[in-house]
């Protein structure tokens, strides 16, 4: 049986009621959920810092791994959602526009297989 996982609206209602049922928007000013959004960042940062590439790239595929990367992967998309919502940002809509942007910022003839900034192309 297949399992189709909530859309990123309903995950962001699930988690105005979560957070509401605890009374917690008090606490949910755009600063601070902005702040947090960077804190859950650096806790997914701090899961490679001081590994080389390749062992943190092996490590990656373990179970262990695997799920502290699936937890932190999830704060910071959750904080990103309450940030988009307290924003009256629609998250969809931007991810889409900002593809399209880059889209035209890089075009691929110029930026296939270079790593160099749109103005150094």
């Amino acid at each position: 049986m297949s399992h189709n996982p909530p859309s990123v609206n309903e995950l962001t209602q699930q988690l105005i009621d979560f957070r509401d049922a605890r009374d917690w928007r008090q606490f949910h000013s755009l600063k601070d959920l902005i702040l947090s959004l960077n804190l859950e960042a650096s806790e997914l940062l701090e899961l490679a810092q001081w590994k080389p590439e390749d062992q943190f790239e092996k490590e990656a595929q373990t179970d262990q791994m695997q799920q502290r990367l699936r937890e932190e992967c999830a704060d910071v998309f959750l904080y990103l959602l309450l940030v988009a919502e307290r924003a009256g940002i629609d998250i969809q809509q931007a991810a889409a526009d900002k593809i399209k942007a880059n889209d035209a910022k890089y075009p691929v003839e110029k930026s296939r297989g270079t790593s160099l900034k749109y103005n150094k192309l």
